[in-house]
């Protein structure tokens, strides 16, 4: 009898080897990482190598890597609220190669939530895209957690959801901390009920550390992402790290794994080269 899938791949296959397929459903995830350090990537790599699977279907032992007992989400979707589609599809195009981003257009589902974003600030409603037809069907809604907790009640059931980012909230004069932090909270509590799996993006100290560690209590789960420059040369690496995730530490503990060395290619997108091991 075939065992019922428990998790989402996360698509970087020789991680999700680790943590026994990928995520389990209903986890929402914090990517937390300094500048260019390799959260945005883990978060496109996800998507794309998803989007290309459920293209095609046949490609998923290659892609993702063979023996996975998990599933692919019912939808992939991409949250922004300061950026527009069709920046955050230039940059993909510039960045991979031509099959991680043609299923990547193709596939996800995008909501900008930027005209609510900037509606209260000193930003012209031009240069936020409300000319545009891309705001002309949605009720204006200035709220933005309002906003954001009513599509995920109408699209985070069984999906991938990818908030670009948790960034642009948390430094948003508009929005209290305290609220933020509740709306999280409650997230963290319904994708149980909701089965898929979530992204959250949050570059690492721009909040003060108590707030900080506030967000990091309110998810499921964080991966670090960082920068580490080797002994006595100018060259940098990408390392990766689980920060918390009850459900997974057990399995890192038990492979005395302390962090994984990354790299970026136009290939593969974020790709694991090496774990680094305790004793």
């Amino acid at each position: 009898m075939r065992s019922v899938a428990k998790s989402i791949p996360s698509g970087v296959a020789d991680f999700d080897s680790i943590i026994k397929g990928g995520f389990p459903l209903g986890s929402v995830v914090l990517l937390v990482g300094e500048l260019g350090a390799g959260q945005m990537e883990f978060a496109l790599t996800s998507a794309a190598k998803l989007s290309m699977v459920k293209e095609k279907p046949e490609t998923a032992a290659f892609v993702l890597g063979a023996g996975r007992e998990s599933k692919l989400p019912d939808k992939i979707c991409y949250i922004t609220f300061s950026r527009s589609r069709d920046e955050v599809l230039d940059e993909l195009k510039e960045a991979f190669n031509d099959d991680f981003y043609s299923a990547f257009e193709r596939t996800v589902q995008f909501k900008d939530f930027s005209s609510a974003y900037f509606r209260k600030t000193l930003v012209p409603r031009s240069w936020a895209g409300e000319s545009s037809s891309l705001f002309s069907s949605d009720p204006v809604n200035d709220n933005v957690l309002e906003g954001l907790v009513n599509y995920l009640d109408e699209n985070a059931p069984g999906s991938m959801i990818i908030i670009d980012s948790l960034t642009d909230l948390v430094v948003s004069a508009n929005i209290e901390i305290a609220d933020l932090v509740a709306v999280l909270r409650g997230m963290q509590r319904v994708a149980k009920k909701w089965g898929g799996v979530m992204y959250l993006v949050l570059t690492n100290n721009v909040l003060e550390e108590r707030k900080q560690k506030m967000i990091m209590d309110s998810v499921d789960g964080s991966l670090i992402f960082e920068w580490s420059r080797y002994q006595n040369s100018s060259k940098r690496q990408r390392y990766m790290y689980v920060e918390k995730f009850i459900s997974l530490l057990p399995h890192l503990d038990k492979e005395r794994i302390a962090r994984f060395a990354t790299v970026v290619t136009a290939q593969s997108g974020l790709v694991v080269i090496d774990t680094e091991r305790i004793g």
